[in-house]
């Protein structure tokens, strides 16, 4: 009789660990489900709102009226510098553009616009626009001022806001890259030190 009772403990404990486990595997898969279903729904907000700033970029660059505010700056030679974007941007605005740098984390004994790089201005000239069939656009523009005689290259990513701005000078071959993201004029936030 103690064997029959002993064994039938011992299938209770079993028949409740394995409860237990199925109950704990069933826990693990709603948390993961949970989590997936998490994640597809930021996404689906995430490519809505990425959605919505491509379209106001594209309106900007329509209207000619934009600011990329740069969130690193790439040098001919490759060196890239992550930097401040509201005060290292390509603007855009009734026919001026300007062009500023700041580099803010570099020590430098004297810069032309008192934030550790350069601010100028000009003409913005002959903008020309085209779309790709991934909805990636191009923008182009020249821009002469007294300190500055450039040809300026936007790049906007399809679906999204991001651009990267290529600075092409005229007389040298100093060609700046600058990576961010693409804003109409009325939303950004820049503050633009001392033009040359």
């Amino acid at each position: 009789m103690k064997k029959v009772l002993f064994l039938a403990a011992l299938l209770l404990a079993c028949f409740s660990q394995t409860a237990d486990a199925q109950t704990r595997k069933q826990r693990e898969e709603a948390k993961r489900e949970a989590w997936k279903k998490e994640r597809q729904e930021k996404k689906a907000l995430e490519t809505q709102q990425d959605s919505v700033a491509y379209a106001q970029a594209v309106e900007a660059l329509k209207s000619g009226s934009f600011v990329m505010e740069a969130d690193n700056v790439v040098f001919r030679n490759g060196i890239v510098r992550y930097v401040s974007s509201n005060t290292n941007y390509v603007e855009m605005n009734e026919g001026q553009g300007i062009i500023q740098t700041a580099f803010t984390n570099f020590e430098y004994n004297w810069s032309p616009n008192g934030l550790g790089g350069v601010t100028v201005q000009g003409n913005a000239n002959k903008p020309s626009m085209k779309q790709d069939k991934n909805g990636n656009m191009y923008y182009n523009y020249s821009i002469n001022g007294t300190a500055v005689s450039a040809t300026v290259s936007i790049i906007l990513t399809g679906g999204t806001n991001q651009a990267s701005v290529t600075i092409s000078p005229n007389f040298s071959g100093n060609t700046l890259t600058m990576n961010g993201y693409l804003l109409p004029h009325h939303a950004s936030n820049v503050f633009q030190g001392t033009t040359w």
